[in-house]
This record gives C-alpha cells, structure tokens and sequence, in this order.
C-alpha cells in the first residue's frame, strides 16, 4: 500500500509553468499562465537556480492536494536538492493544520503527514531581494464580500495597490471567471489587474473511484491558500511587490470543532488562519523573498464587523461571488447560504441580497441542513469558508427583529437562542494581526468606527428601534 508521490517534472517557458507529476503509476499535470510575467525575464535577474527554487515550491504544495490518495512520502525527484529541512518542517505543519478535516472525514485520527524526503546536498540557493521597489501592494482578490471590503479599506487609507485574481479549471471556464472579477474590480481602484490561470487535471478526474478508494480515501483536499503564496512570488519579483496582501478574517482561527479521537482542533479554513499566515510569511522572507511581507488586513475583524463595513459599499456588493460549487450562486451550499444570511440581516436594503440570490435562502428545504450547522444545531459548522455560530445566530436575531423571516426562518429561530453580538464580535483584535505598522496606524481608525456603528446598529434593531 506504500507509496511516493513524485514531481517528475518543472518546467516554465515565458508565461507558463508546467508542473508534472506521479503517484501510484498515475500520471498528473498542472500548469500555471502568468499573461503578463515573463518566467524567463526572471531568470536572467535572478538567476535560473533560484527561480527553479521558486517554482519547486509552487510545485510541492500544488501537489499537496494528491496526497488525499494516502501518499506515505513525497520526492521533488530530480530537485531534490531544494527539499531542505526547513521546507519539510513546512510541509509537515501545513499539511497536519490543512489535513486534518481529511483525516476526520476518512476516519482516520492515526494518519500523519507524509514524509518530505529531503536531501544532503546543500542547494546553495539563499533568499533574494526585489529589484525595484514600487509603493504599490499586490492584493490577492477572489471576488467575495471580504475582497471587496478589503480593496476599499487600502483605498481609504491611500495605500496604492494592485490586484491578483486567479481563475481555475476546478471552477469551470477561465472567461466567466475573470468577467465575474472584473466588474467587481471596476468598483475599485487598482493601479493594474495581474491574472493567473490555473489549469488542473487531477481535481475533475475519478481519482477517488480509480485510485482513492482502494487506499481508503473518500474525500479529496488542498491547501489553496498556501499555494497561492507561491505561485505569486513570480508576480511580486517581475513587478515589485513588497506586500502580498490577503482578505483572511479572524473566523479563520476557530475551527469547526474538537474531534475527541485526537483531541485536535479541525478547521477547514486553517490556511488562512494568523498561525498559518505567520508561519508562510516568515518562511518566505529567511528562505524565498527577504523583503517581502504577507500578510491579512482583515485578520482583526469577525464577520459583524466586515458586514458593517460592506454598508459602506452597498451598491458594489452586488458585484461579489463567493460560491465554489457554480459561480455566482448556486444558492444550495452552504456558503451561499452563510453569505446570504449575513448581507440579508446586516445590510441596509434587502433589496440588494434579493436582487443577488433572487430567492429567501432559508425558505427552500434543500438548504435546511445547512443553516441548522450555521446555527449550531448539527454536529459541526460546515466544512466551508463561513463564521461563527455566535454570528449566524446574531443575524437570524436581526432578520426576527426586522421582520425579515418567512415560516422556515421563524421555525428556525424559535429553535435556537436569541443571540445578542457578543462583545470580541463587534471589537477590532488589533494585537491578533501581522498587518506592518504604517499601515496599521491608519486602518486602526476604520476598525473601530465600524465597531462603534455596529454595536449601535445591531443594539438599536433589536430593540425594535430600527430596521
């Protein structure tokens, strides 16, 4: 049952990088698309050996997702010599936060992390810095309500920025996405717009029905988030990025519950937790980049406070989407449903939820199973990108309160109780944040004016004083 998962092969050629790679005698393939890096530029700056460094990165924890088929040990094969003890210890720790959902939904609490084989050989590759240096940030942007929220935060404290929006094969055509990206883009103001295309066969093929289930897997996982670090260092280095900046909020850190076989916390969304953001970003400035910096400037905010934040904006956040089943919406998972919920209690117009989903959420009966886990009523929250029990249950308040529930939603809230926002939801945690100083000085401003108007606004709903 033993076996190796193997990158065979990287390769990159002006805008792509071509990633391949075996497990089990199954052959597997990922390609990159930079339209506006040219990879061999790169080289010629800083050296073929170190931009091979970079890429065997990108390649590794693209990888990662392969090894949902119970791989027992992972090669870069022929670049070995860039599997150093400080990547493997990496490895090991995104794999043991990242994994842990798979392990819980496999049965399977004993599993550890698979073996990066390292190598004696001294790759003799050390961190760069950039070439130019630009006042430009680069802003990772996936389309959600906490991209937008986001993108205007570093517009309102004058920090000029670009942005990154990537589109995957996972998620259909390239097209769709990057016009989903765009208008919500032109509602913002980046000084330029990178892309990047990634295209995957391992993710849509039958690699559970094939492969998996002979081993004992039944779900498959990735580490998107920490992928993503990677694969746009390119990007930083060919424009000068000092700053990798992400959307990640403080939901991130609570995991969706304590599984008593182990005794460990799983949480889907730990690659985008604090203790995953630190642990890339250091990594990447002693080993990659010595000056670049990654960071979340939503790490302090939950949820209530991004939803105050958004009324601000209301009239863009029609142009967000956040599902990963069909985009925009498919309106029958439970992001959407969490999403939904949120914008529904929080924003000041129903009309702009209703005009985005076209539908009360909480009214069809496929999606009872999720609000009743949003709510806590089920053994765990769904395995998605989505908050706190507390905040689900805060919005259910505020939609009884705005007499915005139809017979579901009253059947639900009669179940569960009313929740008044607990005091750390409406309260910026400043000091939990990796957010640089300058720029910290002048968003702290922001986050606490939200706070104030959020705990006046949710205080004077449910009293009955306001809708």
């Amino acid at each position: 049952m033993s076996a190796v998962l193997e990158v065979e092969r990287v390769r990159w050629r002006r805008n792509q990088l071509s990633l391949s790679y075996r497990f089990d005698g199954y052959a597997f393939a990922t390609s990159y698309w930079y339209p506006d890096v040219d990879l061999d530029a790169l080289d010629r700056v800083f050296g073929r050996d170190f931009m091979e460094r970079v890429h065997v990165h990108t390649a590794l924890f693209e990888a990662a997702k392969i090894t949902s088929l119970r791989a027992d040990a992972v090669s870069l094969g022929p670049y070995a010599r860039h599997a150093t003890p400080a990547l493997a210890a990496l490895f090991a720790a995104v794999h043991r936060g990242v994994w842990a959902q798979w392990r819980f939904e496999n049965d399977l609490p004993d599993e550890g992390a698979p073996t990066l084989v390292t190598s004696s050989e001294d790759a003799r590759v050390r961190a760069v810095r950039r070439a130019v240096e630009p006042t430009e940030a680069l802003a990772f942007c996936g389309g959600g309500k906490d991209s937008l929220v986001a993108l205007k935060l570093l517009e309102r404290t004058g920090v000029r920025f670009a942005t990154l929006g990537y589109a995957s094969s996972v998620y259909g055509a390239t097209a769709p996405q990057f016009a989903l990206l765009d208008a919500l883009l032109d509602r913002c103001a980046p000084v330029r717009r990178h892309r990047q295309v990634v295209l995957d066969d391992f993710s849509e093929a039958p690699v559970i029905e094939c492969v998996g289930a002979a081993r004992g897997a039944r779900t498959i996982t990735a580490c998107e988030t920490p992928s993503s670090v990677f694969a746009a260092i390119p990007v930083a280095l060919a424009h000068g990025y000092g700053q990798m900046v992400f959307g990640n909020e403080a939901s991130a850190n609570r995991g969706n519950l304590r599984w008593d076989r182990t005794g460990e916390e799983v949480n889907h969304q730990w690659g985008k937790s604090l203790e995953a953001e630190a642990m890339l970003g250091e990594y990447v400035r002693r080993e990659l980049v010595s000056d670049l910096t990654v960071f979340s400037v939503l790490m302090p905010l939950h949820d209530v406070l991004i939803f105050e934040l958004l009324r601000r904006d209301e009239d863009s956040v029609r142009f967000t989407h956040s599902c990963n089943v069909r985009k925009p919406w498919c309106r029958r998972c439970a992001k959407c449903a969490y999403v939904w919920l949120g914008m529904r209690a929080h924003l000041e117009h129903p009309a702009t939820t209703d005009a985005m989903f076209g539908e009360d959420l909480l009214e069809a009966p496929e999606n009872e199973g999720h609000f009743r886990a949003l709510v806590g009523l089920e053994a765990h929250t769904p395995f998605e990108c989505v908050g706190r029990v507390e905040e689900a249950r805060l919005a259910l308040s505020l939609l009884a309160a705005r007499g915005l529930l139809g017979p579901r939603g009253r059947s639900l809230a009669a179940s569960v109780p009313a929740q008044s926002p607990l005091d750390e939801l409406v309260t910026p945690a400043l000091d939990q944040a990796r957010i640089p100083e300058d720029l910290r000085s002048k968003i702290a401003p922001l986050f606490l004016d939200a706070g104030a108007a959020a705990r006046a606004r949710i205080a004077r709903v449910l009293s009955g004083a306001g809708r």
